[in-house]
């Protein structure tokens, strides 16, 4: 799939994808194509009936739509993005999908850590929880995360066509904020 990464500013969607499961779904198509509310869920951890709702809203807002690849009796759904950038001006839609990225990244980092030791030894030396204090300023950390995203998405699966035969879906979560309290003494 070519990528596709619109900038979200519309206040109805960002209040859609504020919540973890809607996120984790729409993740999941982005990531591995299209797949039935019922793939979704086992995916996810959810029920099929709620993914189905779940893919409803997201498609109802353009993020997903039906694909014709179902054999009449399953109803496969597909991402219409590659992943999105929202509008930073919009401060109560942007909150609240950050918190439900947020509440959902960290069950994955959790649940993953509940069930490394059956993870193969390869990935458990290659996994990572990494935490830096850094000293920058906002053009700073604007430009670090503009060189992250630029050796990121090469990688991204929806696009990567060259994915290597061991290959695994890996999440990857970069969070980068000023930390209170914390500020230099001047």
């Amino acid at each position: 799939m070519q990528e596709r990464r619109p900038r979200l500013t519309d206040p109805a969607v960002l209040d859609a994808l504020a919540h973890p499961v809607r996120l984790d779904v729409l993740r999941y198509l982005m990531s591995t194509g299209p797949a039935t509310a019922s793939q979704c869920a086992r995916a996810v951890g959810d029920t099929p009936s709620n993914c189905s709702y779940h893919l409803r809203v997201l498609g109802a807002h353009g993020l997903v739509e039906p694909d014709e690849s179902g054999d009449g009796r399953s109803r496969p759904w597909r991402a219409t993005i590659t992943g999105f950038t929202i509008d930073a001006n919009d401060p109560a839609g942007v909150v609240h999908m950050r918190e439900a990225a947020v509440e959902l990244d960290h069950h994955l980092a959790r649940e993953y850590l509940r069930g490394r030791d059956a993870v193969p030894e390869p990935w458990r030396e290659a996994d990572t929880h990494s935490s830096y204090g850094l000293a920058l300023s906002p053009g700073e950390l604007a430009e670090l995360v503009r060189r992250i995203d630029d050796v990121v998405r090469p990688y991204l699966q929806a696009t990567r066509a060259d994915v290597p035969a061991d290959a695994e879906h890996v999440h990857l979560t970069v969070s980068a904020f000023p930390r209170a309290g914390y500020g230099r003494e001047r």
